[in-house]
């Protein structure tokens, strides 16, 4: 099945385009689609279509950092419900954790990726196209709006540790440099931006629990229907259903998905992952969030995470953050 994006983000496209002088509607020419249909919520496209646009506008625009404009040419309706998720999210750890999470409803083809250490936290962009010509451009566009983002949520003080891009070194890096207040590393094998853990965890005075548990039950069901028949999706759902009462087994596991215990094994290798590392990946997601919540006593939340004793617990957390619940839920509130 062909890819789709959703189609309010092409809104910041053609925003982009327009404000570096093309006319919109000639980019979109012959596309089969329309502006009106571009703005209708929940509309989805094909993404290969933002190729053909994307190089249509590279082949009329002389500055090669055009795509950093994208920062002053985005609002959160265009990223549907996740733009509002985003703006109750408590931290930017766990709004950039939400971008990771529903990647999918913004777009299936780019990848979001989230890499935390006891210092730092890493957010990686995968634009999905390979070595194509579009590439670097489709980079600038969307990491230009996402730390825009973060700076909307912390402030405009925010200031990146480290900014990486997979575009060749250009012979003028001031556009790249200015634009996000550090120097920029060319030519790496991951576009990325870097963030101290402090920045990552300040609590953020936009933060709304109840909303951001609201908007992300919404983006469950349209994330459910985007990929009922992925692998992984399925997989977790299980595991979040039957946690509680203890950990389930591969076997049960591999039963619920109609499948031989071997041929899950052989599936989630394909996707680089073991049963034991996909248990242990949604109960860390399950205990950042209810540790998020202090309402949960660590009792609780040691049940609701389908272990047997809350030392067992603790000693799971230890070895997936470096630090005790307790001591990670003091330093979080």
């Amino acid at each position: 099945m062909a890819s789709t994006s959703l189609a309010t983000v092409w809104l910041m496209m053609l925003r982009l385009f327009e404000r570096e002088g093309l006319a919109p509607d000639a980019l979109i020419a012959g596309l089969g689609i329309t502006r009106e249909q571009l703005a209708e919520p929940g509309a989805r496209v094909p993404s290969r279509l933002a190729d053909v646009i994307f190089a249509r506008a590279a082949a009329q625009i002389p500055d090669p950092a055009f795509a950093l404009h994208a920062a002053r040419c985005w609002h959160p309706s265009n990223l549907g419900i996740v733009g509002y998720a985003w703006l109750s999210s408590s931290s930017l750890q766990t709004a950039l954790k939400r971008l990771e999470r529903y990647n999918r409803v913004l777009g299936e083809r780019f990848h979001y990726r989230v890499h935390e250490s006891a210092d730092t936290l890493r957010f990686e962009y995968d634009h999905g196209r390979g070595e194509a010509s579009v590439g670097p451009y489709m980079t600038d566009f969307s990491l230009s709006i996402i730390l825009d983002m973060c700076r909307t949520n912390f402030g405009e003080q925010l200031q990146p540790l480290e900014v990486s891009v997979r575009r060749e070194r250009p012979a003028d890096t001031s556009a790249w440099d200015t634009h996000y207040g550090v120097p920029v590393n060319f030519g790496m094998p991951m576009a990325s931006f870097v963030l101290s853990r402090a920045d990552a965890d300040r609590r953020l005075p936009s933060g709304n629990r109840a909303m951001a548990a609201t908007f992300d039950t919404i983006l469950a069901g349209q994330l459910a229907e985007l990929v009922s028949d992925n692998l992984l999706t399925r997989c977790k759902a299980h595991l979040l259903e039957h946690l509680t009462s203890g950990e389930p087994s591969e076997g049960e596991l591999a039963a619920a998905l109609g499948l031989s215990r071997r041929t899950l094994q052989r599936k989630l290798a394909a996707l680089g992952l073991s049963y034991k590392r996909l248990v242990d990946e949604v109960r860390e997601q399950l205990a950042r969030r209810y540790l998020d919540d202090p309402q949960r006593s660590l009792t609780e939340i040691t049940f609701l995470l389908g272990f047997s004793e809350q030392s067992a617990f603790t000693r799971a957390f230890r070895r997936w953050n470096g630090e005790s619940p307790s001591t990670y839920r003091q330093r979080r509130q």
